[in-house]
């Protein structure tokens, strides 16, 4: 079990055939093949509630019993291994810069954890953490890390559902992360997630992760996503040496019109919806589709 992995060195084997992805509203699954099955079941309110702190499945009888009834019934003979992607801000994840990473993968983790700490409050020894060193052909003496993070017993509590349908979360990340692989641009692009109540933001330069943002909303709409996203683009001209080309929306459904047109005209670039060749990308399938994705490539 993984939270985090470089999609291009997945699968040796040939991967798992089911991928669910997880969220306040319901669980989406697909079942993988050149030409994926789709699923969605609806949650009743208060199921799920993301957080980072605290146990996120708070009817754990009720996501159970809409798991059983989503998955292939197999008398129990065989387990099936699936790919479980989770809500965005259930999982801290951080992208930490490194003028020098070692190679020996102890020293690795443990310069990992000492970084990561002090951002966390909760004690990083016990908890499941992750990290990816991204390669950039544009700045080779700095090295971006991509880390996962969050307590062992979140992810236990969102994996126990699976486990008792006979089904093995063999590979676990989180939709943002997921989703990254429907970004297809290259230059310096910004990706505004919406999920629910959670807007996250991530900077990718050169095919290179720089930010992460997670932030939940008091209420979702175009006012208070600018004041939390605007504020990426100065970060993007005094951190980067650069200016942001393009803003990619992704699950703002009803609300995709109007971000289009006022973020492309007060920021001056384009804004384009994210595209996905698998299937209909709506707010609760994002990292899914990013997943499938990555398996066609």
């Amino acid at each position: 079990m993984s939270l985090l992995n470089s999609f291009s060195t997945l699968w040796k084997d040939p991967p798992p055939a089911l991928a669910f992805e997880l969220s306040e509203a319901g669980i989406s699954m697909a079942r993988t093949g050149k030409e994926p099955d789709f699923d969605f079941r609806p949650l009743e309110p208060g199921v799920i509630s993301i957080s980072p702190l605290r146990d996120n499945i708070l009817e754990p009888e009720k996501l159970a019993s809409a798991v059983r009834a989503m998955v292939p019934q197999n008398g129990g003979r065989k387990r099936h291994d699936a790919a479980v992607i989770l809500p965005d801000s259930c999982v801290r994840v951080s992208v930490l810069d490194f003028d020098n990473f070692p190679s020996d993968a102890k020293e690795q983790l443990s310069l990992v954890r000492f970084r990561i700490k002090k951002s966390v409050p909760y004690d990083v020894e016990s908890a499941i953490l992750s990290y990816h060193a991204q390669t950039s052909s544009v700045d080779v003496k700095r090295l971006d890390v991509v880390v996962a993070v969050a307590p062992a017993e979140i992810i236990a509590r969102y994996e126990a559902p699976f486990r008792s349908a006979a089904i093995e979360p063999g590979f676990v990340t989180t939709s943002a992360l997921a989703s990254l692989e429907l970004v297809s641009d290259t230059g310096t692009v910004v990706m505004a997630k919406l999920s629910g109540r959670v807007l996250t933001i991530m900077v990718v330069s050169s095919g290179v992760l720089k930010l992460v943002r997670s932030l939940d909303l008091s209420e979702p709409g175009i006012a208070e996503i600018a004041a939390d996203l605007y504020p990426t683009f100065v970060y993007i001209e005094d951190n980067l040496a650069a200016k942001a080309e393009k803003l990619l929306l992704a699950g703002f459904g009803r609300l995709a019109a109007e971000a289009q047109d006022q973020f492309s005209r007060e920021l001056h670039i384009p804004a384009d919806l994210i595209r996905a060749g698998a299937g209909v990308a709506s707010e609760n399938n994002l990292g899914l589709l990013g997943y499938l994705q990555a398996l066609a490539a």
